[in-house]
């Protein structure tokens, strides 16, 4: 016997009501509706972008990432087959584009890391920064400690640097992130420790003085 949405629990509910709005979303962008590919700007446009300009820290190439994000979904959509969530393989594009864009800057750029930020660059940081899960992010409250996290997120491996922005910041879970960078559970969880001890120890004096704050946002974790 089928169980309606209402006889779910809360959480679940909402998950499936977003599945159901996907599926509806989706099935009209296959049919070219306009309205369609502007409800999906509308709503991905700026995860997109904030999770492009985290894993890039430049603005232009997080722009251009998102275009080609966009594309992307537009021309491949015919293709989306539902085994994950729109977000999460709009995320996973997202991720493989910003990969291609490092690639494309070591071959073809050399440039140093500016750890100078201006304050119109601080104010753009806040306003883009999620408030939803426990992070680095969330405990550190003023612009000057928000540049010094900025900077030494932007120090770490690439490859841990992701996971911790998709887990601590993205607020994905352990099964979204395993879907977007197509490696196990337990790499995943293994990036994100590590990624979170890297950021720990770039930041070790950086800090010093100001109040303490946890690089581990959920205490199941």
């Amino acid at each position: 016997m089928a169980t309606s949405i209402l006889e779910l629990s809360p959480d679940r509910a909402a998950e499936a009501t977003a599945e159901l709005e996907d599926l509806r979303l989706v099935e009209s962008l296959r049919e070219g509706s306009e309205r369609a590919y502007e409800e999906l700007i509308t709503r991905f446009q700026q995860p997109v972008y904030a999770l492009a300009m985290r894993l890039l820290n430049d603005q232009g190439e997080a722009c251009d990432v998102v275009q080609e994000v966009f594309l992307k979904v537009f021309r491949n959509i015919g293709s989306f087959r539902g085994q994950s969530t729109l977000k999460t393989w709009m995320y996973r594009i997202t991720v493989n584009e910003a990969h291609n864009a490092r690639r494309w800057f070591f071959r073809h750029r050399r440039r140093e890391v500016e750890l100078d930020t201006s304050p119109e660059e601080a104010r753009n940081w806040k306003e883009i920064i999620p408030d939803g899960s426990r992070s680095p992010y969330d405990t550190t409250l003023d612009g000057e400690q928000h540049v010094m996290i900025e900077a030494a997120l932007n120090r770490i491996n690439p490859i841990f640097r992701e996971a911790v922005v998709l887990r601590d910041i993205t607020d994905l879970s352990y099964e979204e992130i395993s879907e977007v960078l197509g490696v196990s559970l337990g790499t995943v969880k293994s990036r994100i420790l590590r990624g979170r001890e890297a950021l720990r120890e770039e930041l070790q004096g950086s800090l010093r003085g100001r109040p303490a704050f946890q690089l581990v946002p959920k205490a199941a974790e």
